[in-house]
């Protein structure tokens, strides 16, 4: 009998403990039930799921900068069509916003640069990213980790995909672009980043 009620007391313990690791777990900030950012921008909405799975550090990077509203009024300054258009780093009048530090690097999680993908934009140091990211208009296999390929061996890492919206990064990709400042590719009439925000999965 006392062997029988140590066992279901260890069993409520051991409930207990589950309980708690996956209640603090769910209620930090409730990323994972959010991992979707809509980028409001002047020629439409675009919907980016975020994939903390494969890429945790750059996924919270990136939803950091959009919870300190950091993207808001800034714009798609780099447009090459049928390549990418890149954002998140110049305001209209083409002035860098100053970043927090640099992050590793996670390219080898498996994640392809294929089209309507989003990854970070780097130096040519691997481990430079920052703010500034980039939307795949086609599938840019040189962009990838470990493909003989690829412009380096370290990649561009993936951290998630557009859901909705790719008709917008399509219309972005088609717009005029010019040199401004030391600057090209950049879009003749701005296409600003009004908002960037966390929402709920549908």
């Amino acid at each position: 009998m006392k062997y029988r009620n140590s066992g279901v007391c260890l069993l409520i313990v051991a409930a207990a403990l589950i309980f708690l690791a996956f209640g603090c777990r769910s209620g930090k900030g409730n990323l994972k039930g959010l991992k979707m950012v809509k980028l409001e921008t002047t020629k439409g909405a675009i919907v980016i799921e975020v994939n903390e799975t494969a890429a945790p550090v750059t996924a919270a990077n990136f939803l950091q900068y959009v919870k300190d509203g950091f993207y808001d009024g800034t714009i798609f300054h780099r447009v090459k069509p049928s390549f990418m258009i890149q954002g998140g780093g110049f305001t209209p009048d083409m002035k860098q916003k100053t970043t927090r530090p640099p992050i590793v690097n996670e390219a080898k999680n498996g994640l392809k640069n294929k089209r309507g993908t989003i990854a970070m934009a780097r130096l040519s140091d691997p481990n430079s990213a920052t703010s500034q990211f980039f939307i795949n208009d086609v599938d840019n296999v040189f962009l990838n980790f470990g493909d003989p390929r690829s412009v380096d061996a370290f990649g561009y890492c993936v951290f998630g995909q557009v859901v909705e919206g790719m008709e917008v990064v399509d219309a972005i990709d088609k717009v005029k672009t010019g040199i401004k400042e030391m600057y090209q590719d950049v879009p003749v009439e701005p296409v600003i980043i009004k908002s960037a925000k966390v929402v709920s999965k549908k």
